[in-house]
């Protein structure tokens, strides 16, 4: 009688991991979709791209030093493509200042 309860013990954890391991699979899976869509839907313009080089190209010409003090949005880990949400001018200043200087601003 103990080997029958202890199998089916087993068989009962067996069913519950298997079931809980699909769950996580279907979780996972929303989650990359969910990712995927945010990525998405921020805007890219080739357009902007330009202009910004050309910002870019005309500061270095003139030898103007880029904005020192960050944007009030930058925080820990940002990278220039981050602000783009926020702010055309802070984009554009973090990036001549990532050209200018080859690493982005202090935290």
């Amino acid at each position: 009688m103990k080997k029958k309860k202890k199998l089916w013990q087993y068989l009962l954890l067996g069913l519950i991991a298997a079931n809980s391991a699909g769950v996580m699979a279907d979780q996972a899976s929303d989650m990359q979709k969910m990712l995927n869509d945010q990525v998405m839907a921020k805007p890219f313009s080739v357009e902007d791209e330009a202009k910004l080089n050309s910002y870019i190209e005309e500061a270095t010409k003139r030898g103007t030093p880029p904005k020192s003090e960050p944007s009030k949005y930058w925080r820990k880990g940002y990278t220039c493509g981050d602000l783009r949400r926020y702010s055309w001018n802070d984009y554009r200043d973090c990036s001549y200042y990532h050209h200018y200087y080859g690493y982005y601003w202090p935290y």
